[in-house]
Parts: structure tokens; sequence; C-alpha cells
């Protein structure tokens, strides 16, 4: 099954490198075929990417403990349904996860646009396979969900008893469905930029992919505090830690621009604001998967320390940097057609309300990152406590839906 398995990867990797490729050329006039296969190509490494997590499915399955990850997160006396959660308990099978949610998406988002948004998609094509470059990328070869055991055990180590739990079944799977489905959006914006298509065609491309990650990240941000309520005991349904702030900031800015959105398509203003946001919201879903996988912080929810910080941290700066390089080149072509008429207008509350809920975003990302940057300038790690959020959380909360 390893073998299997890795091969699947690789030529997922290398399906993927196809289909960047043929989107580029495609670019060009008269390469309409380029563009196909290039679609193809996407169809491709979500065909491969479901081989390679069937696979893993049926090393837990079959208790094949010669797979490691089999040996430390599952064990033979596990029902079937904790055995399948067991992909993501670990952190190269979340990844697993993770690629293939990302590819069915692309291939979701490529067939739904065979017939519309022609010109964009030669570039959504290529930002997308360069995201799944990425994943694929570490998952062939930084951490391999594959790796085996040089013996293989009687016995597996079974799943940690608090992720036998009827929530672990569903709560990692719809926070995925959440992050992963907004780089959709993010990569209709590149295309946008790039290709100097600013009218709000793109915004309709992508109205229901928002929409849908928004929710299924809601949903999944709900019932992880309802999960840790009854599982950790902590008293209550939230207590700001580290993993839970990473899936709620996305969540804040994902809702700010689903509000300042309409602004643009009624009224043709925010246009600059809205590429803003859907940049910060992917990146905001990358940070937190970088949080999880880094091992910089504490959580009962993040993985143990592993080598994949590093390589979150490139690709997150080289995301930021590419698309606001890529921004601020087309600001002439990102003018508003009209200004704010008052301060008690519509499009003006709802700047405020944006504004409030990115603010929120921000002391949340402050807060959580404030062990690391204090401890990086003056060797202590300060913890913030759950008093400096609610301080800050219950007023900014209560003017937003106020």
């Amino acid at each position: 099954m390893s073998l299997l398995g890795r091969a699947a990867l690789l030529l997922a990797l290398l399906a993927a490198a196809y289909a960047l490729v043929m989107a580029l050329g495609a670019r060009r006039r008269g390469r309409a075929g380029w563009q196909q296969s290039a679609e193809r190509g996407v169809y491709g490494v979500f065909a491969l990417t479901s081989l390679a997590i069937g696979t893993m499915w049926a090393g837990l399955l079959s208790d094949d403990f010669a797979l490691r990850n089999v040996a430390e997160y599952s064990s033979s006396t596990l029902g079937p349904l904790y055995k399948i959660t067991a992909l993501w308990g670990s952190q190269a099978g979340s990844l697993l996860l993770w690629a293939w949610i990302f590819s069915g998406f692309s291939s979701l988002a490529v067939y739904t646009n065979r017939a519309r948004n022609r010109e964009l998609m030669p570039v959504v094509v290529a930002v997308l396979m360069v995201i799944g470059l990425f994943f694929l990328s570490l998952l062939s070869f930084v951490t391999s969900p594959f790796e085996t055991l040089a013996s293989a055990p009687a016995e597996g180590r079974g799943l940690n008893p608090l992720l036998q739990n009827f929530y672990m079944q569903i709560h990692p799977p719809l926070l995925y469905l959440g992050y992963v489905g907004l780089s959709i959006p993010f990569a209709f914006a590149i295309a946008a930029l790039v290709t100097r298509k600013l009218d709000a065609g793109w915004i309709a491309g992508i109205r229901r992919w928002t929409i849908f990650s928004w929710l299924f990240l809601g949903i999944g941000i709900l019932l992880g505090a309802k999960w840790a309520y009854e599982t950790l005991g902590w008293g209550g349904y939230w207590a700001w830690d580290p993993v839970e702030n990473a899936a709620f900031m996305p969540w804040l800015v994902a809702t700010a621009f689903l509000h300042s959105v309409m602004v643009q398509e009624r009224r043709g203003m925010l246009k600059v604001w809205n590429m803003v946001l859907v940049f910060l919201t992917f990146s905001l879903c990358l940070f937190g998967t970088f949080l999880t996988r880094s091992g910089i912080i504490s959580s009962v929810h993040a993985f143990g320390e592993s080598t994949l910080g590093p390589f979150f941290l490139g690709f997150i700066v080289a995301v930021l940097v590419g698309a606001v390089a890529l921004l601020v080149s087309r600001l002439p072509l990102l003018r508003s057609a009209h200004s704010l008429e008052s301060f008690v207008s519509r499009e003006a509350i709802f700047l405020f309300n944006n504004i409030l809920l990115v603010g929120l975003a921000f002391f949340v990302f402050w807060g959580t990152m404030f062990p690391i940057l204090s401890e990086a300038a003056r060797g202590e790690r300060i913890t913030v406590g759950q008093g400096f959020y609610d301080q800050v959380a219950v007023p900014i909360g209560t003017a937003t839906w106020s």
C-alpha cells in the first residue's frame, strides 16, 4: 500500500505541474486546446489524490501496521468509523485530506466554469495548481502519510481517547471544507487582476463559493466549541485557544467580504478593499494551517513539533507579496465608480461594519501571536489571557451586530 500511495501522490504532483504549464500556455492566442488539456490535468489530480486517500483508508481499515500513521493512530480494536477518522488524527493524514478536498474543489470549479469565465480560467487553473503543488510537494517529500516502519508492530497505539468522539468525525472535515473552499475566491481574484477583467463578473463567479465556505467554516467552529465544552471541561464553549483563533480569524474576514462585496456589485465601490479582504482571508486560512502544524504554539488542538513550519511560512509570505504586488500594479484600474455620499449612508455603514470585523480579526491575531513575539523580543514568552480577548471582543462584537 505504501508504494501505491506514494506513486499516486507523485503522479498527482506531476499532473498538477502539467496542468500549470498547459494553463500558462493557454493564455496565448490560438491555444484554447491547451486550456482543455490543463483542465483535464486538474481532473487527473483529483483522481490521483482520490486513489491516494483511498489507499490510506484501506490501510487503516485493514490494520496495515507497517504504515507509521496506521500504527500510531489506529488499532485493531477501533471501530470502522474511528479508523476512517484516524486519517485526520495525524499530521500527514490531515494534509492528505486537505489536498484531496482541494483537488475536488478545483475540479468542481473547472467543471462549473466550462462555459463561462473563459478568459479567467487559465489563470484560475494556474493559481489553483500552484497551491496544489505546494501541498502535494509536502506530502511527497516532507511528511508522507505512507511512511513505513522498519518492523511492523503486532498492534497499533490506537486513537487518542479524546479524539474518539462523534465531533472528531465531522468537525475537522467541516473546517477543511471552509479553509479549502476559500482558495477558489482567491484564485478568481488573482485571475481578475492578471487579465484586467475587474468588473463584477469575477465577483459573481465566487459568490456561492464564498458563502459555502463561510457557512461550513462557521458550522465547523460551532461544532468544535460544542466538542470542547463536552470533552475538555473548560466550563465554557470558547477559551480563545490559538487554534480556535486560527479558524475564527478567516471567518471574520470572510464575513466582512460578504458584506462589502454587495457594495461593489450595486455601486461599483470598495474594489481595492474587496481584493484585500479576499487575499487576507486566504492567507489567514494558510496561517491557521501553519499554526496547527508548526509547533510554535501550545494548544490541545495542535499537532506536535514538525519541520513543516518554515515551508508554510515561506508560502504565506510568497502569497502575500505576490498578491499585494499585483494589486498595486492594477490600482489605476480599480478606481471606484462612486464615492461615499454620507457617513450615515448604507455604504458607509457597510464599511464601518467591515472595519470592526477586520479590527477584531487583527486583535485576535495580535493576542495569538503575542507570546511568540514577546519571546523573540524579550526572551520571555508572555501568554495573553482570556481577559484581553473579552475586553476587545465584547465591545467590537456589540458594535458589529447592533
